[in-house]
């Protein structure tokens, strides 16, 4: 009897350890990125970012001789590349106008709510318990992200367009989440490169960048891309509205770093819903 619950509660114990790792590897790249961002031309300060972490994960999949992709994965991850690159630039332009501690788990909120409604939708409602989780992380990423002043603070509405096109990423690379986790994150950010490198191509803004700014655009990919890996680790082990919505926890790292490094405020209410949220994610991964 103790195996068989042992075996039974693996799946989703393994699927929250790996979304709990993005969360941190995400929450630490957006920091990053959206600091960085301040002295940088967005679209070309994520060209550099998508060139710094595919040179990591596709060294990674080349050398680890990972399962290639079928041509149809291929396709979908490129796509789902193209979404989240654009998200990602539009994202670090949002955290770097506004406050990091309420854009970014604006972002977090819509793109979890999207693909949370399509896996309900399309694998069927999950446990009590889960549910619960689900809209106590809703509630915590809301106090998160209340403007304490009745104010619209600065940047929501690009960390909204950004949310969307992270949730296109997240339900393109679902659709090739039986193929192996390097090669997706490889071509995730070749589609990244694609679209971004096009956009700077067409502003023709290549200087705005320092070179400490290319030093931080590279670690950032590379952390990033870890993520990437991470969250495609904990969608493959689990059902893909757990592995999303323990994923965007990640504003916590982010409003955590931009508080100790940036000085930014840190109310009771934010502080009571980063709690909210951290206690949402055992609940979620009870499944």
């Amino acid at each position: 009897m103790v195996i068989c619950t042992f075996v039974t509660a693996t799946p989703q114990l393994v699927t929250a350890v790996y979304g709990l790792a993005a969360v941190l590897a995400w929450g630490t790249s957006d920091f990053l990125g959206g600091y960085a961002t301040r002295r940088a031309n967005a679209f070309l300060f994520t060209t550099v970012v998508n060139i710094g972490g595919l040179v990591l994960v596709g060294t990674l999949a080349s050398s680890t001789h990972a399962v290639f992709l079928s041509g149809r994965s291929v396709l979908w991850v490129l796509a789902g590349g193209v979404s989240g690159g654009a998200a990602l630039a539009i994202f670090y332009r949002a955290l770097s106008s506004g406050r990091m501690g309420l854009t970014a788990p604006v972002a977090a909120v819509l793109s979890a709510a999207i693909p949370t409604a399509v896996a309900m939708f399309t694998e069927g409602m999950p446990g009590k318990i889960p549910v619960t989780g689900f809209f106590l992380a809703a509630i915590g990423l809301w106090l998160i992200t209340r403007a304490e002043d009745g104010n619209t603070p600065e940047g929501i509405g690009l960390a909204l367009l950004a949310g969307t096109g992270f949730a296109g990423f997240y339900l393109c690379v679902r659709q090739a989440s039986g193929g192996s986790a390097l090669w997706i994150a490889t071509f995730t950010r070749t589609g990244g490169l694609l679209i971004t490198g096009a956009i700077v191509l067409m502003q023709r803004k290549f200087r705005d960048i320092t070179a400490a700014g290319v030093r931080w655009g590279i670690v950032t990919g590379c952390v990033d891309s870890l993520g990437t890996i991470l969250f495609v680790r904990a969608s493959q082990t689990g059902r893909l509205d757990e592995a999303v919505v323990i994923s965007s926890l990640y504003p916590a790292v982010t409003v955590l770093l931009a508080r100790i490094f940036l000085k930014e405020h840190f109310t009771r209410w934010r502080f009571v819903g980063l709690l909210a949220a951290l206690v949402a994610v055992p609940m979620i991964a009870a499944g």
